[in-house]
């Protein structure tokens, strides 16, 4: 026992001081680059002498391992030493880079370090995207059944065959993001159908190849998705939104910005099946019209988030539904949607108390009677963009810097191109004690000293504003004609 705790304490020295602490033994950037590699591309044998040791399963298997059981284990398995145990867990809290750190120290610890229940979260963005394949092919190979979250955001060198290999090995992945991974097709779809049933968020954005196919096979091998993010794959079209809710009618939140192909018959499909969603963008989908989102709002009654942003055919009869139906909502972006007005937001603040985030960008019709509204009935309002809203005055400021959200909750206003507000809005400004951002971009009438007034009151705030550059003064000496030098000597 005494020579146990000695090795203990002996590890936790050696780990704060040589490995997380100011004295980190660590190789040049390009020694790391290097071992990131190697490690990575699958160089040196270490998966089997682990798996004889700790008896961990086979990928595609349930693990069971110290690690991966949630806590601190008090006995060591048959034959095991303690302390064993606890560098395992140890491990098991550690990033990518210090376990490839760790695993550069000794023999005994790089079996440790990249024993898969490590690895049950990983992050290549941060860590590095211009892999190949076949990283991503020994990745999978080395954690197996253990990884639950994967993301490869940004690794465009990674196409189909590599994530077929990495989901015949993960079956057990939940959360997937494969956002601008621009080299995946259909196929990659099909994999992920075949054989990672389990996958519950799904990221594809910017993935074009993408088309109706892949989301027929999503929707009959992936039934407990929660989460997709189909954003700018713009060859789907209203069949592939028809297969996906039918097969995938857990779903919860579904993101189709970009997606210009979409109609209102699309809307009609997620109204039928989808009624647990909670977050839906349409964002550039400039084919919707007030029926297909008149139609979501009468199947989707706990809608919280809604992106209506550049769907430039909504009118008021829109807000009218999702007062009548979302009471729930929470975040509304209508940015560019020029033929809302106060009208149909007067009934959207009335019935939508829990309202926290709005984007009013470029909605032109707009007056300080929304704001009026919002003031009385949005006592959770954070967050409020009316750049592009010529009609706001400072009067409509004074209505929201007074009301509840205006003194508690409000921390971002974005009023850039606002040609009424004044240095007057400012002051009344100096209310909202946790106002966090204010934007005032070509606000003409806003000067530097309002703004310093009001930087004086709330210190902490952010302002960006823009002063054009003072017109140069006429030259002294008259104002008769100015000739150049050779004129003057002629």
């Amino acid at each position: 026992m005494l020579l146990q705790m000695a090795l203990f304490h002996s590890f936790f020295f050696f780990f704060f001081f040589a490995v997380r602490g100011p004295l980190t033994v660590a190789a040049s950037p390009v020694a790391e680059h290097r071992l990131r590699m190697r490690r990575l591309s699958g160089h040196g044998s270490w998966a089997q002498p682990l798996r004889d040791m700790w008896d961990l399963p086979r990928p595609g298997h349930e693990p069971v391992s110290p690690a991966s059981a949630g806590g601190l284990s008090t006995t060591a398995p048959p034959g095991k030493p303690y302390f064993i145990v606890v560098y395992a867990e140890i491990f098991s809290f550690l990033d990518i880079v210090t376990l490839c750190r760790c695993a550069q120290i000794s023999k005994a610890w790089n079996i440790l370090a990249l024993d898969g229940s490590n690895w049950q979260r990983i992050d290549l963005f941060n860590f590095q995207t211009d892999v190949e394949g076949r990283v991503v092919e020994n990745i999978s190979k080395r954690c197996g059944g253990f990884l639950r979250k994967l993301s490869l955001r940004g690794c465009i060198g990674v196409g189909d065959s590599s994530l077929k290999t990495f989901a015949q090995n993960c079956r057990n992945i939940e959360h997937l993001n494969l956002n601008g991974c621009t080299k995946i097709t259909d196929s990659t779809c099909y994999s992920l159908s075949r054989f990672c049933s389990k996958l519950k968020h799904l990221d594809l954005t910017s993935c074009v190849s993408i088309t109706n196919s892949s989301l027929k096979g999503i929707s009959e091998g992936c039934r407990h998705l929660e989460y997709l993010n189909l954003s700018w794959c713009d060859q789907i079209t209203k069949d592939g939104i028809e297969a996906l809710v039918r097969g995938c009618r857990g779903l919860r939140a579904l993101l189709l910005r970009g997606c210009t192909q979409l109609e209102d018959e699309a809307l009609k499909h997620i109204q039928n099946y989808c009624h647990e969603l909670v977050s839906l963008n349409l964002q550039s989908c400039s084919r919707v019209t007030d029926e297909g989102v008149v139609q979501i709002c009468r199947g989707c009654h706990r809608l919280q988030a809604l992106c209506l942003s550049g769907c430039g055919n909504l009118t008021d009869a829109s807000l009218t539904a999702l007062a009548l139906n979302c009471p729930r909502l929470q975040i509304l972006e209508a940015a560019r949607c020029s033929h809302l007005t106060d009208a149909g937001f007067t009934l959207l603040a009335r019935n939508c108390h829990d309202l926290e985030k709005m984007d009013l960008e470029e909605c032109i019709l707009i007056t300080d009677s929304t704001l009026i509204q919002l003031s009385i009935h949005c006592p959770k309002l954070q967050a409020l963009s009316l750049s592009h809203c010529e009609l706001i005055t400072d009067d409509g400021i004074l209505h929201l810097s007074n009301s509840p959200c205006g003194h508690e909750r409000l921390r971002v206003l974005e009023l850039d191109n606002c040609l009424l507000i004044t240095d007057v809005a400012l002051e009344h400004l100096e209310n909202c004690r946790g106002l966090e951002r204010l934007e005032l971009y070509d606000c003409q009438q806003v000067t530097r000293a309002g703004i310093k007034r009001m930087r004086a009151q709330l210190p902490h705030v952010k302002v960006h504003a823009y002063f054009a550059p003072v017109t140069p003064p006429t030259a002294v000496g008259g104002s008769g004609q100015r000739l150049c030098r050779c004129c003057v000597i002629l």
